[in-house]
């Protein structure tokens, strides 16, 4: 990694015009001042000079304790290294780490997994120890352990970065949820809960300090950023207010419902989208047929929505509901043709040239008045999850896939 061929495109380019971003390539790089599109050929095709063919792994050595000093000192070292989110942290001294530890059966020199800034960087390594370091700065208990090494043990970043500012999610299910008193009622989603907080900051450090050391301008390239990395959204699924016949989520993705589980998630974007009224609401269809879902899309839906999906609408379990949305959410005109300038650039090129040709049905799709969906089904992959307090029947929704889930027995 240490002489990977690079080559830098100026940004802007997304939702910019084509011949914007053709320019951009004829252009000269702004760190080499060669031309971009001529140094990427070259850094394909030219034969590797001596220093690039080295092999080797990158020697990465931490040091482990940092000696005695006063906890306001420490404050100011962690901070000023970047080591933590900015807010004041809980010094993880060797009493503090210690004590941590207990809440696994897991040696602390253990692997527990590898996790990357992002897709482009390599990947860093670390143990069970040095997670525990982090979920101590977190302000974690012992018993939040065994959740913050499985959501590690997943090598995912909630720092993920591309030009967008990305959210990411933690949901809990199983007995766990109810041992640890997380929140799954009223403001499930808000800083009103310990577990909840301190697990979804856990996340974010373990991805900062343990993940590739995230930088602004040379690792992490949102735009923005994002408030919701400060703790993710951290919630349990509120399993026992369940329609009958929904299963929790984790039991959909083949656990047993007695068995603890950690799902992360991320996604661009998340949306609080207000109420649900089951007599003529078609809002959740209308919702993922609007937002251009990149990553995979997310519903975290208060009981009394589930409630009035079930009893109200007749979807008996969360399967038939996502079957109704995979057929029902159609495409928007400009999500579907691609039309220039818009992003994502060229949706559907066969059908466009089809339908400029006068083909059947795509011509009509064509001529179709602004605002009229494309009559194709999106076939919109779902996670659906219920948690809430039943104040009002509303619900959550984004453009968060699933990027895989965990036993948290197995790291108890």
């Amino acid at each position: 990694m240490q002489h990977l061929r690079v080559a830098f495109v100026q940004h802007p380019v997304a939702y910019r015009p084509s011949e914007e971003c053709r320019q951009k390539l004829l252009g000269k790089d702004p760190v080499s001042g060669k031309q971009v599109l001529q140094e990427i050929v070259d850094h394909l095709t030219l034969p590797l000079n001596e220093e690039e063919s080295k092999t080797g792994n990158i020697e990465r050595p931490r040091q482990r304790i940092l000696g005695t000093d006063t906890e306001e000192n420490f404050q100011e070292l962690f901070r000023n290294n970047g080591w933590t989110l900015y807010l004041p942290i809980i010094v993880p001294t060797e009493e503090r780490v210690e004590a941590m530890l207990k809440g696994t059966s897991r040696k602390p020199d253990e692997k527990v997994g590898e996790m990357a800034p992002s897709s482009p960087h390599e990947k860093w390594s670390y143990n069970v120890e040095q997670v525990a370091v982090n979920a101590v700065m977190a302000g974690a208990k012992p018993e939040h352990f065994p959740i913050i090494l499985a959501i590690a043990s997943l090598g995912h970043t909630a720092l993920f970065t591309s030009t967008n500012s990305f959210t990411a999610m933690v949901c809990v299910n199983g007995p766990i949820r109810n041992e640890i008193k997380m929140n799954m009622s009223i403001g499930t989603l808000g800083p009103f809960n310990h577990a909840n907080v301190a697990i979804g900051a856990a996340w974010s450090l373990v991805s900062k300090n343990l993940g590739g050391g995230v930088t602004p301008g040379l690792n992490y390239m949102g735009s923005q950023g994002q408030g919701h990395n400060f703790s993710n959204l951290c919630f349990g699924e509120r399993e026992e207010r369940l329609p009958e016949g929904w299963k929790p989520f984790h039991v959909l993705k083949g656990y047993k419902p007695e068995e603890s589980v950690v799902s992360v998630f991320h996604g661009w974007s998340w949306s609080n989208m207000g109420g649900f009224e089951s007599w003529k609401d078609q809002t959740i269809k209308i919702f993922f047929e609007d937002n251009f879902q990149c990553c995979g899309t997310s519903i975290v839906m208060d009981p009394l929505v589930a409630m009035m999906l079930h009893d109200d609408l007749g979807y008996k379990t969360k399967e038939e509901f996502h079957q109704w949305l995979k057929e029902n959410v159609k495409y928007d005109q400009k999500q579907y043709w691609g039309f220039p300038g818009q992003f994502p650039a060229g949706g559907h090129p066969e059908e466009l040239a089809k339908a400029k040709a006068n083909e059947e049905p795509y011509a009509s799709w064509l001529k179709l008045p602004e605002g009229v969906k494309i009559p194709v089904s999106r076939g919109v992959d779902v996670n659906i999850m219920v948690a809430g307090g039943e104040t009002n029947p509303y619900w959550q929704a984004g453009s968060l896939g699933l990027l895989g889930t965990a036993s948290v027995d197995e790291w108890r």
